[in-house]
């Protein structure tokens, strides 16, 4: 018995638990180099060449069953990832959402099936609108989730802040984000209205959602 016991608590990760707590307590968690500086640059590297390669398209709102472009609300332009036709950099993303994935569902029982990511790039000038990510006919996102990949001498003034509208004691409260490399931002899909700030130096990231059914 104390064998599987001690297995028990070998197998939990202090990262992934502080995750769940920041997600129970307010809704949100900020991890600070949930990827490395290699990983991070790979990444980077990535999302540049095939922005080179003119693959990218005008986000829009909505889901793809309802999309519209609206300049006045969102100015990113995106790449949605295969996951079945991965590179490098690509596959290691993949490996350590995986991971977390399956150890969320273990854990908290979230029922998480499916999962979109794609690559964002806000030009200067760009923002997205204070909005909410989900849809009247589609509520299966359940958390989403922001991987920044700006350049590692990011600073607060080049703008593109993520705000994130919480409510405490019936108060609205701004949560301010800077988008520094490596940090990643994920909060409940369904509760949490947010917004991009104006984008003064392009701003790099993989945005995606976990999803059940």
């Amino acid at each position: 018995m104390s064998t599987l016991f001690e297995a028990l608590v070998d197998a939990e990760n202090p990262l992934y638990e502080r995750i769940i707590d920041n997600l129970l307590t307010q809704q949100y968690s900020i991890i600070d180099n949930f990827f490395d500086a290699n990983e991070v640059l790979e990444l980077r590297q990535s999302i540049r060449e095939k922005h080179e390669e003119d693959a990218f398209k005008k986000a829009a709102i909505g889901n793809r069953l309802n999309e519209t472009i609206v300049k006045s609300i969102r100015g990113d332009v995106i790449l949605w990832i295969d996951e079945r036709y991965t590179n490098h950099a690509e596959n290691l993303f993949f490996n350590k959402i995986n991971d977390l994935v399956s150890y969320l569902n273990r854990t908290c029982f979230l029922g998480i099936l499916h999962k979109e990511f794609h690559y964002a790039i806000y030009p200067k000038g760009t923002f997205y609108k204070r909005h909410l990510d989900t849809f009247q006919n589609d509520d299966r996102r359940k958390l989403s989730f922001v991987c920044y990949l700006n350049d590692e001498d990011w600073q607060p003034e080049n703008g593109g802040e993520l705000v994130i509208y919480t409510n405490e004691n019936g108060v609205e409260v701004e949560k301010v984000i800077y988008p520094f490399p490596g940090r990643v931002v994920i909060f409940e899909s369904q509760i949490l209205e947010h917004e991009v700030k104006p984008v003064n130096t392009e701003r790099l990231s993989i945005t995606g959602w976990l999803k059940t059914r």
